[in-house]
């Protein structure tokens, strides 16, 4: 199986807790937050990218 260690591990861990603050600070749907937070937990780096392309995006918006 794959496996991250060390360095990239680290930035891996970085990564997912920053999209799991993301998904918890969108304005999607508890259950949608709910389930896109377990995939990202379950699956590290698919889930980090499944989310990173289609995942709900921050209630926070610049102008």
């Amino acid at each position: 199986m794959f496996e991250l260690s060390g360095f990239f591990g680290l930035i891996l861990l970085a990564l997912d807790i920053w999209a799991l603050i993301s998904i918890f600070s969108s304005g999607a749907s508890t259950g949608s937050k709910v389930l896109w937070a377990l995939l990202v937990i379950i699956l590290p780096l698919l889930g980090f990218i499944i989310w990173l392309v289609a995942g709900p995006k921050s209630s926070a918006r610049t102008v």
